[in-house]
Parts: structure tokens; sequence; C-alpha cells
């Protein structure tokens, strides 16, 4: 068990490494500006791709997917496998709400992707896979993220991770709330295709 100390812990370490905007770094580093003036005002990788640099938005994607991961192995090493879901819950809602921005971040599915490849790998390329197969059909980026981060707890209850499932079901709630005005969207079939130049909040 792990001791409400090492939790806290856990959870503050999780949250310093979640709120470091590397959208918003990378950008001003690849000469793009501020991020956060374009398109949904996110820092996360689907809006860095709307300044046309793959190069910032591959990077984005790859450091937010590493400081989730990383969050939940540093708990993991230090504290257990119970101490990093805190970790992780940490590393997810400092992405979303990052002290440094305003409590204003990214939506969260980079940073879930990283903790759910520490938390239980198999279940992590299911999620991955669910992500692929929706994009491909649909070609709309908020809906294959929302569908995969709905599926991803449902693989870990089946995989028998069902503390990691708990976990998992608590961050798809939180990337449907911050996902609220792209379901309006897909809900009055008005929400933008990849390739469109339409921005989206």
């Amino acid at each position: 068990m792990t001791s409400w100390t090492a939790a806290a812990e856990a959870l503050a370490i999780g949250y310093l490494l979640g709120s470091i905007p590397f959208g918003l770094i990378l950008s001003f580093a690849f000469g793009e500006g501020d991020v956060r003036k374009i398109g949904s005002h996110s820092i996360g990788m689907t809006n860095v791709l709307r300044t046309g640099n793959m190069a910032a938005a591959g990077l984005t994607l790859l450091f937010d997917t590493a400081k989730g991961a990383a969050s939940v192995w540093i708990a993991a090493y230090f504290w257990g496998p119970d101490a990093a879901l805190f970790a992780a819950l940490g590393a997810f809602l400092g992405h979303l709400f990052p002290i440094w921005l305003g409590f204003k971040g990214g939506k969260g599915v980079a940073v879930s992707l990283g903790i759910l490849l520490m938390l239980y790998w198999p279940a992590a390329l299911a999620a991955l896979a669910t992500w692929v197969t929706v994009l491909a059909l649909f070609r709309i980026s908020s809906l294959s993220a929302l569908v995969a981060s709905v599926f991803a707890p449902i693989y870990m209850f089946l995989f028998g991770r069902e503390h990691a499932a708990v976990l998992t079901l608590a961050l798809a709630v939180l990337v449907l709330l911050s996902h609220r005005k792209n379901i309006r969207r897909l809900l009055s079939g008005e929400e933008p295709r990849i390739g469109s130049k339409s921005p989206t909040a």
C-alpha cells in the first residue's frame, strides 16, 4: 500500500512534469510564435500542427507522451505501482491545467498515451489502434481521440488491470470535458476533418 505522503509526492511530481508546455515551447523554438493565439488556442500537438510545422507538431506529440510516461515511471520506481496511479493523474491534470499558463493547457490525448504505455502497454496499443482506425475512417482528430479515450478503460478492465481501469476512466471523463466544444460540433456536423483550414476550439 502507498502512504498518503508518497501519494501526494507522486501527484505533485506528476503535476510538475505534466505542466511543462512543450507545445508552446516548441512553437516558439521553431519560430511559429504563440500557438495559443491560433486555432483552438490549445498547446497540444493538433493545434501546433495548425502552424504547418510538422517537426514542431511531431516533437510536441513525442514530448507530451514522454512526460506522461516519465511521471508514471518515476513514481513506480521510487514508491511503487499504487503511487504511479497518483503520478499519472497529476501528469494529466498538469497538462490540462498548467500553473505556468493560467491553468489553460492542452486536451490530454498525447499525455494519456504515455500514461497508458507505462501502466500496461497492451491496453495502450489497443487504444492506439482504436485511435488510428477511427481516424482512418472519419478523418476527424477529435472523434478518434474521444473514442480511443472511452475504450481505454474498457481495455484495461478486459486485461485485468482494475485499478488502472478506474484511473483511465477518470482520465476519459476529463478528456470528454476538455473536448466539450468539439463534441457539440460533432453532434451538429460542424467538426472539421483533417486538412481543413477551419480553426477549432
